[in-house]
C-alpha cells in the first residue's frame, strides 16, 4: 500500500510539474515524426494481464514491399535517437502509474509474444506491476542479455522495497544523465527475445 501511494503522489506531482514539458515534447514529436504523438502498445502488466502503454513515439512509420515494419534502426529517427537517448519518450508512462497498470519502479513490461517464451522462474516477473524503471535498467539496461535482465528482475521481485525503489530511483537519474546502456551492441534498440538457452 505504501509503494502504491508513493507512485499515485509521484506520478501525480510528476505530470503537474512536467506539463510543459510534455506538451512542448508533444508539439516536437507531432511536428519532426508526424502523428499519432504517442505509441500505445498492449504489453503484459500484473500477473501478465495486459494494459496499454503509453510513450512518445520516436519511430517513423515505415513499412517495406509487403507490408511489414522496416527494422528498428530504419524508422528511429534523429529526433527519436535524442528521445530514447535521454528517456524522455518514457515520460507518458506516468499516466499508466496513475492509472494502476504501472509503478514507478518494477521490471519493464515487454511484449505480450514474449509470454509462452519465458521459463517458470522469468515468468515471476509479472508477480509485481511493471516499472517506468527498475533494477536491470540501472544494472545495465540494453547493454544485458535477455538472461542477465530477467535474473535481475527476479531478484527484484525477492527484495523490492520502498527503500529499494528510491535507491533505483536515484540511479536511474545517474544512468540517465550519463545515456549508459541504451542500445544492445550492434542494434538500434535491443535484439528480440527468442526463448532462453537453457
Amino acid at each position: 500500500m505504501l509503494k502504491r501511494l508513493f507512485d499515485l503522489l509521484a506520478a501525480a506531482l510528476g505530470l503537474l510539474l512536467l506539463a510543459p514539458l510534455l506538451l512542448a515534447l508533444a508539439w516536437l514529436v507531432r511536428r519532426r515524426i508526424g502523428a499519432p504523438v504517442l505509441f500505445r502498445q498492449l504489453r503484459p502488466g500484473l500477473h501478465g494481464r495486459p494494459f496499454a502503454l503509453l510513450k512518445f513515439r520516436s519511430m517513423r512509420e515505415a513499412l517495406d514491399e509487403r507490408g511489414r515494419p522496416l527494422p528498428d534502426a530504419e524508422r528511429l529517427t534523429p529526433f527519436g535517437r535524442f528521445l530514447r537517448a535521454t528517456s524522455l519518450d518514457e515520460l507518458p508512462e506516468l499516466w499508466n502509474v496513475l492509472r494502476g497498470d504501472m509503478s514507478l519502479v518494477g521490471p519493464r513490461p515487454l511484449l505480450i509474444e514474449y509470454l509462452p517464451l519465458y521459463t517458470p522462474e522469468q515468468a515471476r516477473r509479472h508477480a509485481v506491476r511493471p516499472g517506468i524503471t527498475g533494477w536491470a535498467q540501472v544494472n545495465g539496461r540494453n547493454a544485458l542479455s535477455w538472461e542477465e535482465k530477467f535474473r535481475l528482475d527476479v531478484w527484484y521481485v525477492d527484495h523490492r522495497s520502498l527503500r529499494l525503489d528510491l535507491h533505483i530511483l536515484l540511479l536511474t537519474l545517474k544512468r540517465v544523465l550519463a545515456r549508459e546502456g541504451i542500445n544492445a551492441e550492434g542494434e538500434a534498440t535491443m535484439a528480440r527475445f527468442t526463448g532462453s538457452k537453457s
